[in-house]
């Protein structure tokens, strides 16, 4: 297992992840890190469990945000192509590759909110 230490609001966690996903989780880290400054910023010192809090319900409304924007693409594309010619094979295939890689992404994202969540819960 890899681990990290990520700092939130002043406090360092040191938080465990799967070998090679260092980079990754220090980039999400630093992502809500700021959020938490930007909050700061308007709040004061709010307490760490309220400014993480808030922070990681910015980042869960951005990834709602992007979850809704994929979904209305998906139902544009698939309605496009469902009034293409039939033996589009090409159309058909592309629909096929762009909805499982959002379906990917889709399920990625709820991963890493799973895991972030869990980490917080357990610190």
């Amino acid at each position: 297992m890899g681990q990290v230490s990520v700092t939130l609001n002043g406090r360092t966690y040191r938080l465990e992840c799967n070998n090679g996903e260092e980079a990754h989780l220090i980039e999400l880290s630093e992502h809500l890190a700021s959020h938490v400054e930007s909050l700061k910023r308007k709040l004061g010192q709010i307490g760490d469990d309220r400014l993480i809090l808030m922070a990681a319900l910015m980042v869960t409304d951005e990834f709602w945000e992007m979850r809704r924007v994929a979904n209305e693409f998906k139902a544009e594309l698939s309605e496009v192509l469902s009034g293409a010619d039939p033996e589009d094979v090409t159309a058909r295939e592309a629909d096929r590759e762009v909805a499982a890689a959002i379906g990917a992404a889709a399920e990625r994202l709820e991963s890493l909110k799973d895991r972030l969540g869990a980490r917080k819960n357990g610190r």
